[in-house]
């Protein structure tokens, strides 16, 4: 009887090791398997889940816009006073509904060239009013559409992950001729992606042609999408800050009288690649920028949780499943002896025109397919490893406390 109990308990314990055994195996080799294959399905090519969404994306994309009114335009054209704006908005459309055209592969160097056409629908039940709204200063769908952006030349990641979805070229160039140095250079992305297993350290670049710059996005918070673990990554500060502020920026000062000796910040003059024209880029009403700017104007209220750029990224594939990109146009305004309007003007304004709020999140039916073959699959396999272990571990204590006292109370 004695001999039963004791090799049922030894039994018991050795069971509980095999559990722990495995569950301790099962970690490394799981996480191979999850390594194995989201590289397969991260990479730009035909047959991959990348490939499909990168090519046509499932979400559904709004840019809305705010335009200002200038409320007392004779009064600050006589007196130079303070410019009172009234914001007015949003006037929405539905952008980035078009697949990418002319997609070609070279298996040479892993890489595929597009270009992305653009198009605008308004969305009269999204806005507060109609295109022909007489202080708006343009019509979207007029200007935007049957335009295209690129050509990109972005790597497929075939032959190294890490570098799946990266810009290569854009426009047959890896610079844009607009800047000095390291700043006229095209880094990262198109922000739609990042190459896979982003850690929280990491810092996402990406170029945007809106702002014909590269620019960046540093950790921010945990979220929490639709039942998806997400990374939110924001804009910092620094990105628009002044060569004082943060030295990487020197390149993107190129002029002293406006910019007071490179010493104002939270503003970026693109003129060079506006062909000459006077336009500035800001984050909405001006925040994170210089409170001399702000100070010339009464209606601006700069908030973080309204005005800030971020990206949604799930950190396992890379893919940004929600995202917020927001933007203000501004003019330069100053004094003209040939301008009748300009010529009584004892400064310079750089006077905001629009704001845009373009956005865009993984739709209900895409995060539950989602949810079911990446996180859900992850989570599951997760969890039979913690309780094989855990279980394991716990049986074959407990067995072996017991064998232990049974042989102790045997001795006596």
């Amino acid at each position: 009887m004695g001999c039963d109990r004791n090799c049922g308990l030894i039994a018991g314990a050795v069971i509980g090791a095999v559990l722990a055994v495995l569950g301790g195996i099962l970690m490394p080799v799981g996480d191979m398997i999850i390594q194995k294959t989201i590289k397969k399905e991260v990479v730009l090519e035909e047959g991959t889940i990348a490939f499909k969404n990168w090519v046509k994306t499932g979400t559904e994309v709004y840019r809305q816009f705010w335009i200002f009114d200038v409320q007392n335009p004779q009064e600050v054209a006589v007196n130079s006073s303070k410019i009172k704006l009234m914001q007015r908005g949003p006037y929405t459309y539905r952008v980035r509904y078009l697949a990418k055209e002319n997609i070609t592969h070279d298996s040479e160097n892993h890489t595929v060239s597009f270009v992305q056409p653009h198009g605008a629908i308004f969305e009269p039940s999204l806005s507060v009013g109609t295109e022909n709204d007489t202080f708006t200063v343009l019509n979207l769908a007029v200007a935007y559409n049957n335009t295209v952006d690129g050509v990109y030349q972005v790597f497929t990641g075939k032959d190294n992950i890490s570098k799946v979805a990266i810009i290569n070229t854009y426009k047959g160039k890896k610079n844009l001729s607009y800047w000095s140095g390291y700043c006229d250079m095209v880094n990262g992305t198109d922000a739609a992606s990042f190459p896979p297993f982003v850690e929280k350290t990491r810092v996402l670049q990406f170029f945007s042609s809106d702002i014909c710059r590269s620019v960046y996005a540093v950790f921010g918070a945990d979220i929490n999408l639709k039942g998806i673990p997400v990374y939110r990554f924001v804009l910092p500060s620094k990105a628009f800050a002044s060569p004082l502020q943060n030295p990487d920026n020197h390149c993107f000062c190129t002029e002293k009288i406006i910019s007071k000796n490179c010493t104002l910040y939270g503003v970026l003059n693109i003129a060079k690649c506006k062909d000459g024209r006077p336009v500035y880029i800001s984050l909405p009403h001006f925040l994170h920028a210089s409170p001399e700017i702000l100070e010339s104007f009464e209606g601006l209220n700069p908030n973080e949780e309204e005005h800030s750029t971020y990206l949604d990224v799930e950190p396992i594939t890379g893919f940004t499943l929600q995202f917020a990109k927001r933007l203000q146009v501004n003019i330069l305004v100053k004094p003209s002896r040939k301008i009748e309007a300009l010529k009584s003007l004892k400064r310079n304004y750089i006077v905001p025109i629009l704001w845009l709020n373009e956005t865009g999140t993984i739709g209900d039916e895409k995060a539950k397919m989602f949810r079911k073959q990446v996180t859900g699959k992850i989570s599951l396999l997760g969890l039979v490893e913690m309780v094989l272990l855990s279980v394991g571990v716990v049986m074959f204590v407990a067995f072996m406390i017991s064998y232990c006292a049974c042989r102790a109370k045997k001795v006596k």
